[in-house]
């Protein structure tokens, strides 16, 4: 099959078993609610080139990310807090140059991917009144489940693609894929 048409089967179906995982098995577990991180860390698998390197990216990156929004959230309720509105948008400030200036560290050079786990850890502490390092590990649990859901879509995809055309080709220009 075309590979467009088989890297939308792949991820149309295992997007549906990663929400039934999330709202069946794990809805009583520490990642409740979750599913939404796990699709970031699955589209950053794609975003950060596919394969093992996609996957290794994603899990490296958004997890710092997650980690210095962690270590941000502490600065912005703890020291920083007799700021006011300040003290959330002076933490994120220096969250954010931490990220770039990381990014020299060859593991860590994919800042999209770091700001994805930046931000993906804002969720479990705003929406479900997690503290802070309370949410560190549901979110980088969430990021490991979504990068594992990206290798695998792309694996099934390379599967079912007829020859000649490859997955991440499909992804990077989906118009130029023949039918």
């Amino acid at each position: 099959m075309p590979a467009l048409f088989a890297l939308a089967t792949s991820v149309g179906l295992l997007a549906v078993l990663d929400t039934w995982l999330y709202f069946g098995p794990l809805a009583t577990t520490l990642l409740t609610g979750l599913v939404w991180i796990s699709f970031i860390a699955w589209g950053c698998h794609f975003h950060s080139g596919g394969g093992t390197k996609g996957s290794t990216t994603t899990v490296v990156c958004m997890s710092w990310g997650a980690l210095v929004g962690m270590a941000a959230v502490m600065l912005a309720s703890g020291p920083f807090a007799g700021l006011g509105a300040w003290a959330p948008a002076i933490a994120v400030g220096i969250g954010a140059a931490i990220i770039c200036l990381s990014s020299k560290v060859p593991l860590l050079a994919t800042i999209p991917a770091s700001v994805y786990g930046f931000a993906a850890i804002a969720g479990p502490i705003i929406l479900r009144n997690d503290k802070p390092q309370d949410a560190i590990v549901p979110t980088i649990l969430s990021i490991i489940v979504g990068a594992i859901f990206g290798y695998v879509s792309e694996m099934l995809a390379n599967a079912l693609t007829k020859k000649g055309t490859t997955t991440a080709e499909a992804t990077a220009d989906p118009g130029h894929v023949s039918a």
